[in-house]
């Protein structure tokens, strides 16, 4: 794969269009500079800067399977029954207490969450299993109520640098926090985030554990697609995001996820024109990986990258995603994290061993038309080519896939409230239909979200 040569066929394109842009987003060079303010030096101290506040949200997914898919449901007499309909309806609730920092040159501060998740879907054919959306019993049935404590870690700040220890939430893509369903996931270890450049910034944190969406306990890493029965001890993550032009922004990451692999992450955004008349976004995304130490997924030589044009003319934008795996195994990441910072990972994430594929999707902003906060999707995606036939290790079960192909459709709406005593309160309406060959991961179904979720403060 010629990375290099899309990278810079992909500039050239961005470049070119500008005769056909009015270019109000600015294309000058930003040279690198200490920032002349320090956060650290505006504390206002431990109890003065401290807030109580968080978010409750409601998530609904019917998911009805087509053609061999099938869910289970695990009846009492310890045998299996499969059916076509899984429904989750559960109510997560998080309150945050997060400290100011105290003054002086190195500041302390702390984060408190608790996490509760209530199962308004109980009925135990219903949730056939629960999956990771319902949490469950031995024996298949809900718990009713639960709650962990989702967040606990101390933090130390110097200037604009700041230092993490204890459980905490993630943004990088390759250890990410994901909250896709009514709780997010997050994660035990040390990270700290430097910002002391204006347009340069540096991430790195080391992790052993992980809270899963839905689980009440700790877990070591796994594989999203690979073996799930063997773990990894810890995960490392070091990154840099870099602003060299007002209108384009750098990311370079590498991640050692310890006898599973090396990872190497490029991403790069550019901004050109302006949306209200005609503006292009181009969105490029490249994974490298590599297996490590003594390989318990087998080995790994992968490489993995999309890229995206989105074409916005005032209310209306048009995004054309191109993604590619080259590589024998999956594209994988970690379970429990989003680790996917890819155009086409959508219900499927269109990751198998040499798949090709290509999304079209619209979207209409209704603020132009008067009704700020609404919004409305449409897309369609396809997948072929997947082939594992050629691989040769023991971590990925893909041998059976020769010629795969899937296609995915959906369309939802989103309101998100601009004032009031609910502002910032959103509902999200998805409907979203998959279908697939006989041997791809993901199989057939449709399946309908609701999800609303209500942000309070207390303190």
């Amino acid at each position: 794969m010629q990375i290099h040569t899309r990278t810079l066929l992909a500039l050239a394109i961005a470049s070119t269009s500008g005769a056909a842009l009015a270019d109000t987003t600015s294309q000058a060079f930003v040279p690198t500079q200490l920032k002349s303010s320090s956060a650290q030096a505006e504390a206002t101290g431990f109890v003065a800067g401290q807030s109580l506040s968080g978010s409750t949200k409601n998530f609904f997914a019917q998911e009805r399977t087509k053609r061999d898919t099938r869910f289970s449901i695990q009846k009492s007499d310890g045998t299996r029954e499969s059916t076509s309909l899984r429904e989750t309806w559960t109510q997560g609730t998080i309150v945050n207490y997060t400290s100011g920092f105290t003054q002086g040159t190195v500041g302390l501060a702390a984060q408190v969450a608790a996490y509760n998740e209530i199962a308004l879907q109980q009925n135990h054919d219903r949730i056939a299993g629960g999956g990771n959306r319902t949490l469950t019993h031995a024996d298949g049935d809900a718990v009713g109520q639960w709650s962990k404590l989702g967040l606990a870690n101390l933090q130390a700040r110097v200037s604009n640098t700041t230092f993490t220890a204890g459980r905490q939430n993630l943004n990088t893509p390759m250890i990410a926090t994901i909250g896709n369903r009514a709780l997010p996931s997050s994660f035990e270890g040390l990270a700290v985030h430097s910002a002391e450049f204006n347009n340069l910034s540096f991430d790195a944190g080391t992790f052993d554990r992980v809270s899963p969406r839905t689980e009440q306990s700790l877990t070591r890493f796994v594989s999203e697609y690979g073996n799930r029965a063997v773990s990894a001890d810890h995960a490392s993550t070091a990154g840099v995001v870099y602003k060299p032009l007002e209108s384009l922004e750098t990311s370079f990451y590498a991640t050692q996820v310890k006898d599973f692999w090396n990872q190497y992450y490029f991403g790069l955004t550019h901004d050109l024109g302006d949306p209200n008349s005609l503006a292009l976004n181009t969105a490029l995304n490249y994974y490298k990986t590599r297996d490590e130490g003594s390989a318990k997924l087998g080995a790994i030589d992968n490489n993995t990258y999309s890229l995206a044009f989105t074409l916005t003319h005032g209310a209306h934008s048009v995004m054309v995603g191109w993604q590619q795996v080259d590589g024998n195994e999956y594209f994988d990441y970690l379970h429990e994290t989003n680790g996917i910072f890819l155009a086409n990972s959508l219900l499927s994430d269109f990751n198998g061993p040499n798949e090709k594929s290509l999304q079209f999707g619209y979207l209409l902003n209704m603020a132009d038309y008067g009704i700020p906060g609404l919004k409305f999707n449409v897309y369609t995606a396809r997948g072929w080519g997947i082939d594992g036939t050629h691989y040769t290790g023991n971590g990925y079960d893909v041998r059976n896939l020769d010629g795969e192909t899937h296609y995915e459709y959906g369309f939802g709406t989103a309101y998100t409230l601009q004032s009031g005593a609910l502002k910032g309160s959103s509902l999200r309406a998805t409907y979203t239909a998959h279908r697939a060959s006989a041997n791809q991961a993901d199989g057939s179904l449709n399946e309908l979200r609701l999800v609303t979720t209500v942000p309070f403060n207390i303190l």
